[in-house]
């Protein structure tokens, strides 16, 4: 392969349309344009979302809601999820997304919620814990460690 031989695929360079060559060409006189009007016009039209003078559809609908950049954003999982998992497991957040309990890792890590109940004895490595998680890991007989 040479760089004069590389060409883009079939279909996918449509020709530029030759406007005002003639009647028969069926593009010829006003080019499309139509007669006269603002859109005939060269540089002629509106801004995008321009609505003729009556209220704009992005001023018309209310503002809502307010997203926290500041926030501490982790990614949850439940006590329950985790009895799945067999005897003396090291439990972590990479392990979870193999498994597929867990999609994306957050910025702030692993959290760890209460819901569920848990039998089984694991070391559970995260970076936070909510007080009733906690409470049923060390319940299991497990271990809940914060990175």
């Amino acid at each position: 392969m040479k760089l004069h031989t590389l060409s883009p695929a079939e279909g996918a360079v449509t020709p530029a349309k030759r406007l005002g060559r003639g009647i028969g060409s069926g593009l010829g006189k006003t080019s499309g344009k139509g007669h006269k009007g603002q859109w005939a016009r060269s540089g002629g039209g509106v801004r995008p979302g321009f609505e003729g003078g009556q209220m704009p559809l992005t001023r018309r609908v209310p503002k809502r809601g307010f997203k926290n950049h500041f926030t501490a954003e982790y990614t949850t999982i439940n006590v329950g999820a985790l009895e799945n998992f067999a005897d003396g497991t090291v439990i972590t957040a990479e392990l979870l997304a193999d498994a597929g309990l867990i999609g994306k890792i957050m910025p702030y890590g692993l959290k760890v919620l209460g819901d569920g109940e848990l039998t089984k004895n694991l070391t559970v490595q995260a970076n936070k814990f909510t007080a009733s998680a906690q409470a049923k890991i060390e319940k299991a007989g497990g271990k809940a460690e914060v990175l």
